[in-house]
């Protein structure tokens, strides 16, 4: 079995590279493509759900933008009109700039979601074809490289030197 990470050959059934020390315990399973599959509450990030985004609309944009208004409106209004509120009227900006920018950005994806075309191929990553690859020379085994466990178990295994402290 060889390391998906530095390719060293590793004997079957190990849990861990010699070489570089990677997990290799589940590749046997996913050359086999019987990998187990995680519980869905293993993949929920400690009980927080991620907010799926959405298709970009108009609604959402307009709201989040006249939401930032509102919350700008209202510092102002706090800041000239409550009494000690031109010590905290500041903090009523940080909303309104997080809605103004989740109102620009939707209208940022909207624009983008128009310009694109719905049937339009998203660009490639890799432009190399596997054609032009050079061919694999897998008949030849390379040389193993030391082991990372039989070095430390050698180092391990050597006494180191006492000192004896003479007290006069």
């Amino acid at each position: 079995m060889f390391c998906p990470k530095c390719a060293a050959q590793n004997v079957d059934g190990a849990s861990f590279c010699r070489s570089c020390g990677a997990n290799i315990s589940l590749v046997p399973q996913a050359l086999s493509g019987k990998l187990p599959e995680a519980p869905a509450e293993a993949c929920d990030d400690f009980g927080f759900r991620r907010r799926r985004r959405s298709e970009p609309s108009i609604d959402n944009a307009v709201r989040s933008l006249m939401m930032g208004v509102a919350f700008a409106i209202i510092s102002i209004l706090v800041s000239k009109y409550s009494p000690g509120g031109w010590t905290w009227w500041y903090w009523m900006l940080i909303p309104a700039a997080i809605f103004f920018s989740r109102g620009v950005s939707g209208l940022v994806r909207m624009k983008q979601a128009k310009a694109q075309p719905a049937n339009f191929a998203s660009p490639q990553l890799n432009s190399v074809r596997p054609t032009e690859l050079p061919v694999p020379r897998t008949g030849e085994l390379m040389t193993p490289v030391p082991s990372v466990t039989e070095g430390t178990t050698r180092h391990l295994g050597a006494e180191a030197q006492t000192r004896h402290f003479d007290s006069h």
